[in-house]
């Protein structure tokens, strides 16, 4: 059975159960949402002959959009919290390209939760790692604040 967030310790860790393929087709239209149109997202062709990586990577911030749906899949929703607000980013790196078509999952470490006026802020350590190596292709500190029913 999932935990909620307000069940979690600190120090707890949960991780996405699925890998999730990062397509192209979800790639362009990252770029047509933000307007980011750089051809190493897009051009294959040109990626085949002048990239380093030899194919289309995704936009390091859609990796980072990502984070929300694998989380989702990890914690259960709580009766007590009226809504979750997105309250920024800590020391976001992005360590090795997504290539496209490649599958990612992420890995979640609650490392601190303290009060705030609105509700409970938590603070978590995330990782997204990719299939094809292993490694991460990015780490970051994420807070979220729990708006809690009164």
């Amino acid at each position: 059975m999932m935990k909620t967030l307000l069940d979690l310790a600190i120090g707890e860790s949960l991780a996405q159960p699925e890998w999730l393929t990062v397509t192209q087709d979800m790639i362009n239209q990252f770029a047509d949402a933000t307007g980011d149109h750089q051809w190493i997202h897009l051009d294959s062709v040109k990626c085949e002959k002048e990239s380093p990586f030899k194919t289309t990577i995704a936009h390091g911030f859609l990796t980072a959009s990502l984070m929300p749906k694998a989380f989702a899949e990890v914690i259960a929703p709580s009766e007590r919290i009226a809504s979750m607000i997105n309250y920024g980013i800590d020391k976001l790196r992005f360590l090795e390209p997504v290539k496209s078509n490649d599958a990612v999952k992420y890995q979640f470490k609650l490392v601190d939760v303290s009060e705030k006026p609105q509700g409970k802020l938590f603070k978590v350590e995330a990782s997204c790692l990719l299939k094809s190596s292993g490694n991460p292709a990015l780490v970051g500190g994420f807070l979220m604040l729990a708006v809690l029913k009164p």
